[in-house]
């Protein structure tokens, strides 16, 4: 009986140690089967999205030249006008103090005038009998004169008063008309406003506002960290939110040298010329969007961002190169510009030189085998 349960003591310890040599050698077989990818030779560009509109590059308000009340519109938003065309008319209602006060400037002006003439006509009989020198009779003739100019120019400023001109219905200042060729974009007021005349002290009333829409430009906000990447003369692809499918050349113009803060953020006005299609109508106000290439590398090593590792202590970049059968190894590298999915690599790695790829596992056999005879 010793004999028999010495046998199967040892039996059973060469079965234990079977069972842990398997088991060892079964979990020293990685289950995970890294693949690689390769350097490549490409071409990277960084790109910016600028948000804005599309306006009018010349858009021009018109006002009247003298106040009064809207008479009559004879143009509609929409409306396509020449320069020099009849828009409005101004129906002049007289200020009454201003009234009174040319009617009688009118009135002295005749009462010295009358005066000048009596006076000349005496001096002039007195002369041609000689009575009086010439300069005399020439003094006299020059009051005369000038009474009769200070008469029509204070009939001319009594005839402004009452009607907004001084000399005939084509020239008055009541007729407002196009200054410009374009687009009747808005008419803020109606027949029966009052409008005010354009001086020094007050914009006036405007009419219309006027653009062509054939000559558009865009205009939106960089940020301050971008504003610097930009130059005049950059070429953007302008979208319209308005037409889908479809983007505008544009080249880049105006950069402000000035910036304005927004919510926190300084931003800088930047202006494009935007080349339109004859086949599609763009409206003055449209919502758009500039992509701007602001930095582009061809012919340039890079890899994938996925590839990329970052020390947690240095914050270094580094990947892991293949050395042997699923054998990698640590390598810094030296990283250029970026456009989110690719990134140039200016010193570490070779094109020739396997990567490992951390997104992309596969199970081995062992590890199916395993999961088989659990399930």
């Amino acid at each position: 009986m010793k004999l028999i349960y010495k046998i199967g003591l040892g039996v059973l310890v060469v079965l234990v140690m079977l069972a842990v040599a398997y088991f060892v050698k079964t979990n020293s077989k990685s289950s995970i089967v890294y693949e690689t990818d390769n350097p490549e030779i490409t071409s990277i560009e960084t790109k910016t999205v600028v948000t804005g509109k599309v306006i009018p590059q010349d858009e021009v308000e018109i006002k009247p030249q003298i106040s009064g009340i809207i008479d009559e519109l004879f143009v509609e938003e929409g409306d396509l006008v020449e320069s020099g065309q009849l828009l409005a008319r101004v129906k002049v209602v007289p200020n009454e103090q201003s009234l009174n006060s040319a009617r009688g400037r009118v009135n002295n002006a005749r009462i010295v005038l009358r005066n000048a003439e009596i006076d000349f006509n005496r001096n002039k009989d007195l002369f041609e009998k000689e009575i009086i020198s010439r300069q005399e009779f020439e003094n006299s003739e020059l009051n005369f004169q000038r009474a009769q100019n200070d008469l029509n120019n204070a009939s001319s400023d009594l005839r402004i008063i009452q009607l907004g001109t001084a000399g005939g219905y084509q020239s008055a200042n009541t007729n407002i008309r196009s200054t410009i060729t374009g687009t009747v974009l808005e008419i803020p007021i109606k027949e029966g406003d009052q409008v005010i005349e354009s001086n020094t002290f007050n914009d006036g009333t405007t009419i219309a506002t006027i653009a062509d829409l054939n000559k558009m430009i865009f205009e939106g906000q960089v940020d301050e960290s971008e504003v610097g990447k930009l130059e005049v003369g950059m070429d953007l692809s302008v979208s319209l939110g308005a037409i889908e499918d479809h983007s505008f050349d544009a080249i880049l113009k105006f950069i402000a040298p000035k910036g304005t803060e927004e919510q926190g953020a300084v931003q800088f006005k930047i202006e494009g010329d935007v080349f339109l299609n004859d086949s599609l109508f763009v409206r003055a106000g449209y919502s758009a969007n500039a992509s701007l290439i602001l930095e582009r590398k061809d012919s340039i090593l890079a890899i994938s961002e996925a590839l990329l590792l970052f020390d947690r202590e240095t914050e270094q970049p580094y990947v892991e190169i293949q050395v042997g059968d699923q054998k990698f190894e640590r390598q810094d590298v030296e990283l250029g510009i970026s456009d989110g999915l690719m990134v140039e690599i200016l010193e570490g790695i070779e094109i020739e030189d396997d990567i490992k790829i951390w997104n992309k596992t596969e199970t081995s056999k062992i590890g199916d085998q395993e999961d088989q005879e659990s399930n």
